[in-house]
């Protein structure tokens, strides 16, 4: 266990959490919501720092980040746990481990080992994914100091729900960050267990502090894919930055949502056209490889920069960031 950052004691051995936007008041002996956070006779505790319950490479399309090194690999780690109870959960294993089990199950890890094994890999950056990062907080922030003085990026993907005070630490060190913009906050609320604006909230701010930022909706028939809700997503992207790449994504029957289909590709299609409308210059349909709404376009020209399928890269022709045709800067971290 490691001493929580971000927390306050109160009376009678009570101590409220700010890491998240959940606030969570903890009583003594008891854990906060994400179930990973314990109140040990007035003082809170992690008990997931170096407790890592998944290590992988991967390709770093599969975050998904697409204008983030391109074709490059993420040494890519999860602890047990999360803030959210989502109902779609595809991880929901070990996201919701701790709510039903009173251990805490992973490998015993050094933010050194995980910065070595990243270095050894030849990954370009370390992504704090599967589960929510927010929750393992101190373990992925020493980790992300570490890997910055090795010039090793850092990526969080996340659902959004860090606090302003964790954010404004954690972004010095963190270079990208995919984030969930799931639906409206009534979808945040029966589904998720959350709210909507703390995450419009960390989105501003992870841009405003230079973190590379892209979104992703994973829409899911008849709770977040009408036009409306759509519109709304796009709108907002639009007002924080055009150039902000939206994946929406096709959902499969998974956890406590089983009984509705995949999503229609003409869903995919609209909600693609939606974000266009709207003034978003890169839009993209996960999850439907090969159908070609998952390449890079040239929001000026239209000329086809990068193609992919699935998480491989077919072709990069962007150069030095532009556009190799009309000379159009091309948003994204390419070098």
């Amino acid at each position: 266990m490691k001493e929580a950052m971000f927390y306050e004691k109160l009376d009678e051995k009570k101590v409220r959490c700010f890491l998240c936007s959940h606030h969570c008041h903890i009583k003594e002996g008891k854990r906060g919501i994400c179930y990973v956070r314990k109140n040990l006779d007035g003082n809170l505790y992690s008990l997931v720092y170096g407790k890592v319950i998944s290590m992988n490479v991967d390709p770093i399309e599969k975050k998904p980040l697409f204008h983030f090194l391109p074709a490059s690999s993420s040494f890519s780690i999860s602890s047990v746990g999360c803030n959210f109870r989502c109902e779609h959960c595809q991880n929901f294993e070990i996201s919701q481990y701790p709510k039903e089990h009173e251990d805490i199950p992973g490998s015993d890890v050094t933010p050194e080992d995980i910065v070595e094994a990243a270095a050894r890999n030849g990954c370009e950056s370390i992504s704090y994914t599967y589960t929510e990062p927010t929750i393992f907080f101190e373990f992925a922030y020493d980790c992300a100091r570490l890997a910055h003085e090795r010039g090793i990026r850092n990526i969080f993907v996340s659902n959004g729900y860090t606090t302003p005070e964790a954010t404004k630490v954690i972004a010095p060190y963190l270079d990208g960050n995919n984030i969930d913009l799931k639906g409206s906050d009534d979808f945040y609320k029966k589904v998720c267990g959350a709210r909507l604006e703390p995450v419009r909230d960390t989105i501003r701010l992870m841009k405003e502090m230079g973190v590379w930022v892209e979104v992703t909706t994973l829409l899911i028939p008849d709770y977040n894919d009408s036009e409306e809700d759509l519109m709304n997503i796009a709108g907002f992207i639009k007002s924080v930055d055009s150039g902000i790449p939206w994946h929406v994504t096709q959902f499969y029957p998974t956890y406590k949502i089983m009984d509705k289909p995949r999503t229609p590709l003409k869903t995919l299609r609209r909600a693609r056209e939606i974000g266009i409308e709207a003034g978003l210059k890169y839009v993209y349909e996960g999850n439907v490889p090969g159908e070609g709404r998952e390449n890079t376009y040239c929001p000026h020209c239209n000329e086809l920069l990068i193609m992919r399928f699935g998480f491989r890269i077919g072709e990069n022709r962007i150069k030095e960031g532009r556009c190799p045709k009309c000379g159009t800067g091309i948003e994204g971290v390419w070098d």
